[in-house]
């Protein structure tokens, strides 16, 4: 490639370092099953594009003109999970229920909308409902598609979303303070014109957030302490929700995944305590998805496009085109913590969403409250085991013969790809 582009290095087998990032940002998180990500970006970056992409279907009104989304969209998206489909295909039930993943199209941002600009406070207050952010740029020229600041230059863009993200904390942060001093006042039976001693987890939480937040970073990447943590979940601040970099290329860049901007994107980034960077196109997601009812024309498109970047010298596997939604789907859940376990057989397979770190009787009350008040033991086999046992039959007796089928009570840790079955004892009933 041309000087100027720096290329992409081959995609990981897992994103390094996106759990710590996520585990990092949920210690601020609600502990809740149904949670959710919103786009977040200037107006004209693709946020409705890219939310009906990952819908599947068209449902925000992708209209060129900012603020045309107001209020936010929500779509529920099918989470890709291949341990589901061996499921599914495995029993052949009549009802087969996916995870999903809740996503927001928040209307676009602009500068000033932490003082109200354009739609600033509704906005504001729409981030502050999710629980995650996709914060998405826009790095493609387009003379169709109007740039809010009439050029097109995604560290600007960055700057100026995390700039209103961090002012906006920091006015939180100042309320938060004064409504801190009030209630010490009060407490102590102080003067107003007294001196009002704060506990020293509320000083230094108070202290290393108002220097990162004036240095535009956000909150949930600073290293903090268990009283600190409970301290900040109190204030409600924006920055502290995880943040992903989605980074909007056009179907030319992205195919041969490089663009001048991205080494820039990334610096940025790192200098802003770290994140995990997706660069994707909504150009070629769109054209793609266009073909849905054509599986054979999907598969020419994808390999006209391989062989594109075949042709300019660049091959491997991290030039294989393919879709980046269903990886950004699964790192919104991680994001969020979240992760799934299954319930199998001949009526149903159902994934059934939980947070990591959940115990065997609060996944047993997602499915209904009766199963926690009355749980008595959940019987366990992973899906691994299960795949390398069950020899294309839909029951576990090859799994409970070769002991890989288990019996855990009320201190179990739920893993990612569990299949489950809880006994639970309420109304006499034994069984689920």
């Amino acid at each position: 490639p041309p000087p100027d582009v720096s290329t992409m290095p081959p995609k990981k087998k897992k994103d390094a370092g996106d759990d710590d990032q996520s585990m990092k940002a949920a210690r601020f998180g609600r502990v809740k099953n149904n949670l959710s990500m919103g786009f977040v970006g200037l107006p004209n970056v693709g946020k409705s594009t890219l939310t009906n992409l990952l819908a599947g279907a068209s449902h925000a009104e992708a209209a060129n003109y900012p603020f045309c989304t107001i209020d936010p969209n929500v779509v529920t998206c099918v989470v890709p999970d291949q341990k589901f489909k061996h499921l599914a295909d495995t029993w052949k039930p009549p009802s087969v229920v996916p995870a999903v993943l809740k996503i927001v199209d928040i209307a676009g941002l602009i500068r000033g909308a932490s003082e109200g600009a354009g739609l600033g406070n509704a906005f504001l207050s729409h981030i502050a409902a999710v629980d995650g952010i996709f914060h998405l740029v826009r790095a493609f020229d387009d003379d169709e598609v109007v740039h809010v600041d009439d050029s097109v230059d995604p560290i600007r863009d960055l700057e100026t979303i995390q700039g209103e993200l961090c002012l906006k904390d920091l006015d939180f942060l100042s309320k938060a303070r004064e409504m801190e001093k009030e209630r010490v006042r009060k407490e102590k039976g102080l003067s107003r014109q007294a001196e009002v001693p704060f506990s020293d987890d509320f000083q230094s939480a108070y202290d290393k957030c108002k220097e990162m937040l004036e240095g535009n970073v956000p909150v949930q990447t600073g290293e903090f302490g268990i009283g600190e943590v409970d301290a900040i979940k109190e204030w409600g601040l924006l920055t502290t929700k995880p943040q992903i970099y989605v980074v909007n290329l056009s179907k030319k860049n992205f195919i041969r995944k490089g663009s001048k901007w991205l080494p820039k994107i990334k610096q940025w980034v790192e200098a802003h305590g770290g994140g995990q960077v997706i660069p994707m196109s909504c150009e070629f997601e769109q054209e793609l998805q266009d073909l849905k009812d054509d599986k054979a024309a999907q598969k020419a498109y994808l390999d006209d496009c391989t062989k594109t970047a075949a042709d300019m010298g660049l091959t491997g596997p991290q030039f294989v085109a393919k879709s980046v939604i269903p990886r950004l789907i699964r790192s919104g859940r991680v994001a969020l913590c979240l992760q799934s376990f299954y319930t199998a057989g001949p009526k149903e397979v159902r994934a059934w969403t939980i947070q990591k770190g959940c115990l065997a009787p609060q996944a047993a009350g997602v499915i209904h409250t009766d199963f926690e008040r009355g749980f008595i033991k959940a019987e366990v086999c992973n899906f691994d085991d299960f795949k390398a046992l069950h020899g294309g039959q839909p029951s576990m007796a090859k799994v409970k013969e070769a002991g890989k089928y288990r019996q855990e009570g009320k201190n179990y840790v739920m893993q990612e790809g569990d299949i489950v079955v809880f006994m639970h004892n309420v109304s006499g009933s034994k069984k689920k």
